[in-house]
């Protein structure tokens, strides 16, 4: 998975998933806020035109914010997790 990567290294943007597309549709939180994960864990499921897809933690750390609900159009490049600590475990 390519895309932009946010300048705070807590904020985890929306990667594009190979696709093209510029959004895609949350399904399911796999995750909830406090959880510890570690890097390559699927944290969540999107849908777009095209598929269904697990999304993986970009690094190992805690949880602190999730930037979207189930049902929600999400764009590539947006916030999607937000993690604690001093970033990059």
């Amino acid at each position: 998975m390519a895309g932009k990567v946010s300048s705070d290294p807590n904020i985890f943007l929306l990667p594009d998933i190979g696709e093209g597309l510029q959004e895609a549709e949350l399904k399911e939180w796999l995750v909830k806020v406090g959880d510890a994960v570690e890097e390559n864990q699927n944290i969540a499921e999107v849908e777009t035109d095209k598929a269904l897809a697990e999304i993986p933690a970009p690094r190992s750390g805690v949880i602190s914010e999730l930037c979207g609900e189930p049902g929600e159009m999400m764009k590539v490049g947006e916030p999607f997790v937000k993690f604690e600590g001093a970033g990059g475990a």
